[in-house]
């Protein structure tokens, strides 16, 4: 069969399985095994095993589970409500102090877990209440727990990072390393926003009338001691080249666990949730692996990817619209899938380009971060919006949600201009680092 008539199938195949609600993991392999069968018969399925037990046997991956386990120990810590407290007693004053201090609350769970919905989860339980009842705009409130909560997925350690190395064949260290700049750069544009808003209308975000001691706001700084230990253990023997990306997640998931226990969570119905929670997280996310894994080797072998690759590099455009054009798909893409399923769908195809075209792959990887991160709060289906409605008071809807996040995505998209202007926002430190 022709190269581009087969593409033209597998394209009109993959937009059909989508849109009819198949999860994209069984969409990708399904292809790529119906692909397969047509093009070199049943012989061809031994690729389908190879590509599954290549990927699951790899030891990068075993970064996944370890962080995923850690983020689950530290649910139960009850360290956010500390963490809140600190805040509370601090910022409590300030005008927008207590939406700041979320989005910064947001930041250190994101250095601690690696995923975006514990922070969503833990601000929306505890911030959210206390700054509705306290006078504060609904859509400051739910805009900075949404946008901070999205900064999981790029302060590392991040499980999206993990799969665009392992997909892109980029250091997850690197790109773990290369992720802390433009993070906190992201928090501080969401912090000065929210304080402008406050500083110019008081009445979004008033201050809350109460007064603390010296005394008592030192004696709350203790509830920040154990994240930051974790998270600069975590994120230092990286740096330092003591231990690989994969080696450090163990040392997290043992620093939540010992942060558990000095809380006194560490009990067996606890650990039983969380390697629950884990397993079935950690399946998919492997599942999702082989698909896209099996697709991208019948993409290959097919032509179909070299085929894409000749026809971008052929246009007559300049390098950085081609790179342009691809963060607009990303976002678009973002508007309806998973971030860890584009990554699989697209990496194969983009990396190379990128590669040919002279950019370096982990900055393309951290503008792809947060493009990513973007996607969590996008309306229609940004997966932040929908942890947030499951949590928020009757009185605010899903437009409230909708609009609330608005200016937090047009912020993002101000850093991912940045980060796209002056790429050392994202080498600077991986090319300081120890471990190369």
């Amino acid at each position: 069969m022709e190269t581009g008539l087969l593409a033209i199938i597998v394209l009109v195949a993959l937009l059909t399985t989508l849109s009819l609600g198949i999860p994209i993991a069984f969409s990708l392999c399904g292809i790529a095994t119906i692909g397969i069968l047509c093009t070199w018969g049943p012989s061809g399925l031994y690729l389908l095993f190879n590509t599954a037990y290549g990927e699951a046997s790899s030891f990068l991956l075993v970064a996944i589970p370890l962080f995923i386990f850690m983020a689950n120990m530290l649910k139960f810590t009850g360290l956010g409500d500390e963490l809140y407290d600190m805040v509370y007693r601090w910022m409590g004053n300030v005008s927008g102090g207590l939406a700041i201090g979320s989005v910064a609350i947001c930041a250190l769970f994101a250095a601690m877990a690696g995923i975006s919905s514990v922070a969503t989860i833990s601000m929306g339980l505890i911030a959210l209440p206390s700054m509705l009842k306290r006078g504060y705009n609904k859509e400051i409130v739910v805009g900075s727990i949404a946008a901070g909560g999205a900064l999981g997925i790029l302060i590392p350690p991040s499980i999206i990072m993990i799969l665009y190395g392992v997909m892109a064949e980029v250091s997850i260290g690197k790109l773990f390393i290369g992720g802390i700049l433009p993070g906190i750069l992201l928090c501080l544009v969401f912090m000065l926003y929210i304080f402008i808003r406050a500083l110019i209308n008081p009445t979004l975000a008033p201050p809350i009338g109460e007064t603390y001691t010296l005394k008592q706001k030192l004696v709350s700084i203790r509830g920040v001691i154990l994240p930051v230990l974790l998270i600069l253990l975590v994120l230092g023997v990286i740096y330092l080249g003591i231990c690989t990306p994969t080696e450090a997640s163990a040392v997290g998931a043992l620093g939540a666990m010992f942060c558990a226990f000095v809380r006194k969570k560490l009990t067996w119905t606890n650990l039983k949730e969380s390697l629950w929670s884990t397993m079935k997280i950690n399946a998919m996310i492997f599942w999702l692996i082989i698909g896209a894994n099996a697709f991208a080797h019948f993409m290959a072998y097919s032509e179909i990817q070299g085929l894409l690759h000749e026809s971008v590099l052929g246009l007559d455009v300049s390098r950085w619209t081609i790179l342009i054009v691809i963060q607009l798909i990303f976002f678009v893409l973002g508007m309806f899938l998973d971030p860890a399923g584009i990554i699989m769908l697209t990496t194969p195809i983009f990396v190379p380009i990128i590669v040919e075209l002279g950019f370096d792959p982990l900055w393309f990887g951290i503008l792809f971060i947060i493009n990513m991160e973007m996607a969590y709060i996008t309306p229609p289906f940004g997966f932040n919006l929908f942890i947030l409605k499951g949590i928020v008071p009757p009185e605010v809807s899903m437009g409230d949600i909708y609009r609330a996040v608005v200016p937090f995505v047009l912020l993002q998209a101000l850093c991912l201009v940045l980060v796209m202007i002056f790429p050392e926002i994202a080498t600077w430190l991986p090319n300081l680092m120890i471990a190369k």
